[in-house]
């Protein structure tokens, strides 16, 4: 079994002839090598240039991210502080107030005191204070001392001071006593 190849078409044959006009020796420009050079060096220069630009963009890149690296270490705690500065004038407030009762004055603590709580909340801070009869969770408490008692073992009898995490990050644990084992 042969092929057969068919005859090209007209347009095929005006394709072709295109191709080898293109090729042939008149149009082929021929360069000195003095040129060829000269070209080389204009290539040379211009990736030279774009070289030097990218390298001067990248350290700009690595200066400006360090520069914001240490804003946001320098004033990170910015946010946590405004809501902090209320709870400090009430304390100034109460401080330069006149005693006229311990109710009252017990009041304005409980104030104060929500009022912190509320800075701490937007401070994504939370309070550890276990309950007692709760079990010991060394990951969040921290056992002062162990006496004995009617409880389970190792479950909190009482809070000696109350523990503090920041987005699931322990700050402080509770300090707390457990049960002894019987």
């Amino acid at each position: 079994m042969t092929q057969e190849i068919p005859n090209p078409s007209p347009d095929q044959e005006n394709v072709v002839d295109q191709t080898q006009a293109e090729i042939s020796p008149e149009n082929i420009e021929v360069k000195t090598p003095e040129q060829e050079i000269a070209e080389l060096n204009q290539q040379l220069t211009e990736m030279q240039d774009t070289y030097l630009r990218a390298k001067a963009e990248g350290e700009n890149i690595r200066r400006r991210a360090a520069e914001d690296v240490t804003k946001a270490h320098k004033f990170a705690i910015e946010g946590f502080a405004e809501h902090l500065v209320p709870v400090a004038d009430s304390l100034y407030a109460a401080l330069t107030a006149e005693a006229v009762d311990a109710k009252a004055f017990k009041e304005g603590l409980e104030i104060t005191l929500k009022q912190l709580l509320s800075a701490f909340e937007k401070g994504r801070m939370t309070e550890l204070n276990p309950a007692v009869g709760e079990k010991f969770d060394p990951h969040h408490h921290q056992a002062i001392a162990s006496i004995a008692s009617d409880q389970e073992a190792n479950t909190v009898i009482s809070v000696l001071q109350r523990g503090y995490s920041i987005a699931d990050r322990i700050l402080r644990p509770a300090l707390v006593t457990v049960s002894a084992p019987k």
